[in-house]
């Protein structure tokens, strides 16, 4: 962080600010009072703006008074859902390689993470369920997965999906999909197209929570407003446990979220054209160089390239930063299967994602 002229592709967000409609939604909710204390499940607008954001885009019904909460973030989403859940001595199952964050919420939870790798397959992840009956025992409790991946870019299919599903009701476990990069997808029949929520497969009754947030495709990183999808009995459990953390998401920033909602699309599909270029770009420098495996990502906004023969993707990426000045991140911080592979965000400007494409296939080349 304290080096000049580095080109940073490590962090997970786009270096777009958020659109000023947004920003102006939130000035306007604070001159309008927006300032004080909302239900711990959050502002009911905004419960029943998301809801109608799934009937759009999905075709699923949800209660907005009982089956959605509002969080302070993602993240947070993920961790509420996962204290409701766990005990002490518990088991989370978690698909990986993954943002840490899943497995590190587990864990804090005093539970025992046991993380199950994507095998890649050719140029495409998949999901072992092999290795999940393998790995089930009596303390699971949990199956955490991501989709689309950070890091990996991939998107469950429709089977995976059904197949995660049945696994979970077989062995009376929760299934938790983060589905925080559901917008940005370029596989679908028109760019825009979400990818398809796992709510479409589950019942009400199912144990199922959906995590979410207005991070990623409204470029609001900074703003921390997120939101919880799951059955009622949870929801109400994760209502009362927020009291107990944040007690709610701010409360203009929640404003800000339902405008996001309302009037976001020509703005999101102006910044998908823009990820599906950048990405098309680090597939066309990366592929063909020599040791680089570099799976195709159908969704967020990473590559995730694995190198041949490479057992330290940590000290690689410090050498390609002090060498350089191209900062990635190295795989093994994404847990089990990560480690070969460097993680780039391709959330850029050209002018920054051009030349370090360029510094890194021939730092790749240089055999360093």
């Amino acid at each position: 962080m304290s080096m000049d002229g580095v080109l940073r592709l490590y962090f997970g967000e786009s270096n777009l600010p958020t659109p000023d409609y947004i920003k102006q939604a939130a000035f306007r909710a604070m001159q309008e009072g927006f300032t004080f204390y909302t239900e711990n499940a959050g502002l009911p607008s905004l419960r029943r703006a998301i809801a109608g954001n799934y009937r759009r885009l999905h075709a699923v019904e949800l209660d907005p008074a009982s089956e959605i909460v509002v969080t302070a973030s993602g993240v947070q989403a993920i961790n509420l859902g996962i204290r409701c859940v766990l005990d002490p001595g518990d088991e989370g199952m978690v698909l990986t390689p993954a943002w840490p964050n899943g497995s590190s919420s587990v864990m804090m939870a005093n539970g025992a993470v046991r993380q199950i790798p994507h095998p890649l397959c050719g140029e495409r992840y998949r999901v072992d369920f092999d290795a999940l009956e393998a790995a089930v025992t009596p303390r699971t409790r949990l199956l955490l997965y991501t989709s689309p991946s950070n890091p990996l870019g991939w998107v469950a299919t429709e089977q995976e999906q059904q197949g995660l599903l049945d696994f979970a009701r077989r062995h009376g476990l929760w299934l938790m999909a983060d589905e925080v990069y559901d917008r940005l997808y370029y596989a679908g029949g028109r760019l825009g197209e979400p990818v398809p929520s796992i709510l479409r497969k589950a019942t009400r009754d199912d144990a199922v929570m959906v995590v979410h947030s207005f991070s990623k495709s409204y470029c609001m990183t900074g703003w921390r407003v997120g939101w919880l999808v799951a059955r009622r009995d949870l929801a109400a459990k994760a209502t009362q446990l927020n009291e107990f953390i944040v007690s709610h998401a701010p409360t203009f920033a929640q404003k800000a979220g339902e405008t996001a909602l309302a009037e976001g699309e020509e703005e999101l599909l102006r910044m998908l054209e823009r990820l599906k270029e950048n990405r098309d770009l680090c597939l066309s420098a990366l592929r063909g160089v020599p040791g680089l495996t570099v799976p195709k990502p159908d969704g967020a906004f990473y590559v995730f390239p694995r190198i041949e023969g490479l057992t330290d993707s940590f000290g690689f990426c410090r050498r390609l930063l002090e060498e350089t000045r191209v900062g990635l991140a190295p795989g093994v911080a994404f847990g089990a299967g990560g480690e070969g592979s460097i993680r780039i965000c391709y959330a850029a400007e050209r002018s920054i994602l051009e030349p370090a494409m360029e510094r890194l296939t021939r730092f790749v080349r240089s055999g360093s």
